[in-house]
């Protein structure tokens, strides 16, 4: 298990946990975070689940794969340190993450 920690537009957060192998996302939809709204349900097929990888974290998260680049030209905002949820696989190294959503998805 790891616990992620989610943080909205207006800086609330809530933590939740997650098994190791699930994503980011998938933890998310699971425990109603809201800001993630995942309408391609984790296919790397839109950008409805972008997040932004705290700077902390950039590193264990890694970089996105040239697909996951692709999709967020279609994101909000898009900065260096953006993912896409469904993208980023839960590990033991990752129990602690935090991500921010932007202040809408696309």
């Amino acid at each position: 298990m790891a616990k992620i920690t989610y943080i909205d537009s207006t800086g609330a957060s809530r933590t939740a946990e997650g098994d190791t192998g699930a994503t980011v996302m998938e933890i998310a939809i699971r425990n109603n975070i809201p800001g993630i709204e995942a309408e391609c349900g984790g296919a790397c097929a839109c950008a409805t689940c972008h997040v932004y990888v705290d700077e902390a974290w950039r590193a264990k998260t890694g970089e996105p794969s040239p697909m996951e680049e692709d999709m967020l030209d279609f994101g909000h905002d898009v900065r260096p340190n953006s993912r896409l949820s469904c993208q980023i696989k839960i590990t033991p190294e990752l129990d602690g993450l935090v991500v921010t959503t932007p202040e809408r998805q696309a």
